[in-house]
């Protein structure tokens, strides 16, 4: 199948005006600029684009939409969450999964191809393999007072095997892994151990979300440790290791190639490089980082210090939308001086990279996964990048295959 079409964004190299794309059987066969070489569905004026990656989300918390609402601080959020989610969904389950069903419609209406999803519960794979959204669901473990680590870890491994077995022949771009939530709600030995468990692909991490993180791993006090004196989960065979978080990843073996770090709105220029270093790749969610009053992710830094920068939205408990366009519109509000094209790079192809998809996703080439996008444009519209990153409504955007 031949497409022709005003603009092209293959994402590795600038926009082409004037192009032509061919497919077959979901696959990326060619593309180039002028006429097509065989006849060809025109597009009209649309720029094509690769599919969007949402890095970070927690779709099993979709029910909590607009129930949860913007906090002073990170810990006030997580309090006002934890006791809507003790009262549990009106409808239990069925409602919880009607939703999750809601937001990936969303998230396919707005883009998205690739998720990265949190899950507790592991209810998310099944429903996304049946929305046909590909991803990584993140199965998250949580626990400051773990004391038997290594049955921790092979609970949730042989879930995981179940999981696999059930969705494996119906998607196979639904991958699982394992995820640590923070350092103030996993032990040092729970790291240790997913880490020793999981020594390839990726992991994932909530880090540096709010300055109270970088508090309590300094000092072991302040509102995480209220936090966790109130859950019951303080123990005192913990101590305050006195450095940032970071330092605390590396030291618990969790910080290696293939870590996507969540946040890292506190993080210093020192942190940033040495992620880097590490060949992590940061994923900022600017939207839900305001909300839940954790502050302003400091952007021009992250792209600064060339670290790969992913980009997510969270969880609707944080944000009114899934859409990744919406996200780029408020990282543009945020960080003007950051180029449009830096930022779609984010939204495409390191979030790809990130989940393990950079082979098939995130750029338009020549054997990739035909996952494309037609934008809707204005015919006067002359720096396409820009106008991605200036709010595209869902009305806008369809998906070529």
């Amino acid at each position: 199948m031949f497409y022709a079409c005003r603009w092209l964004l293959p994402i590795d190299r600038p926009p082409i005006e004037h192009a032509w794309l061919e497919t077959a059987h979901g696959v990326i066969r060619r593309l180039g600029e002028g006429p097509p070489p065989a006849p060809a569905e025109n597009l009209g004026d649309v720029v094509v684009m690769p599919g969007l990656v949402n890095a970070h989300t927690h779709l099993e918390l979709s029910w909590m939409a607009g129930q949860v609402a913007p906090a002073a601080s990170l810990v006030a959020w997580i309090r006002a969450m934890l006791t809507l989610r003790r009262s549990g969904a009106p409808g239990g389950q069925a409602r919880e999964a009607q939703a999750v069903g809601e937001a990936l419609a969303s998230m396919h209406a707005s883009g998205t191809v690739l998720v990265g999803d949190i899950s507790n519960s592991l209810m998310t794979p099944a429903l996304m393999a049946r929305a046909g959204m590909g991803g990584v669901v993140f199965h998250e473990l949580i626990g400051f007072d773990v004391i038997d680590p290594v049955s921790v870890v092979s609970d949730a491994i042989g879930r995981l095997g179940i999981v696999h077995g059930q969705i494996d022949r119906a998607v196979p771009l639904v991958r699982l892994s394992l995820a640590a939530h923070a350092p103030y709600s996993v032990a040092p030995s729970l790291f240790r151990e997913i880490a020793a468990r999981v020594p390839d692909g990726p992991l994932s991490v909530h880090l540096a979300e709010s300055a109270d993180e970088l508090a309590f791993l300094r000092t072991g006090r302040g509102p995480m440790r209220d936090l966790l004196d109130d859950l019951g989960s303080w123990t005192p065979a913990w101590s305050a290791p006195g450095g940032g978080p970071v330092e605390y990843l590396a030291q618990q073996g969790y910080l290696r190639r293939g870590l996507l770090a969540v946040h890292g709105v506190h993080l210093a220029d020192d942190d940033l490089w040495r992620l880097r270093e590490a060949g992590a790749t940061l994923v900022t969610c600017p939207r839900s980082n305001l909300w839940v009053g954790a502050g302003m992710p400091r952007i021009p830094h992250f792209y600064a210090a060339g670290l790969p920068v992913a980009i997510g939205t969270d969880s609707l408990a944080s944000v009114d939308s899934l859409s990744l366009f919406d996200e780029l519109a408020e990282l543009r509000r945020i960080a003007p001086d950051v180029t449009a094209a830096a930022l779609l790079a984010s939204a495409t192809r390191v979030g790809a990279e990130a989940l393990g998809f950079g082979q098939t996703h995130g750029t338009i080439a020549a054997g990739k996964t035909a996952a494309l996008l037609a934008v809707d444009i204005p015919a006067g519209v002359r720096d396409v990048e820009e106008y991605l990153v200036s709010g595209v409504p869902s009305s806008a955007v369809r998906h070529l295959s």
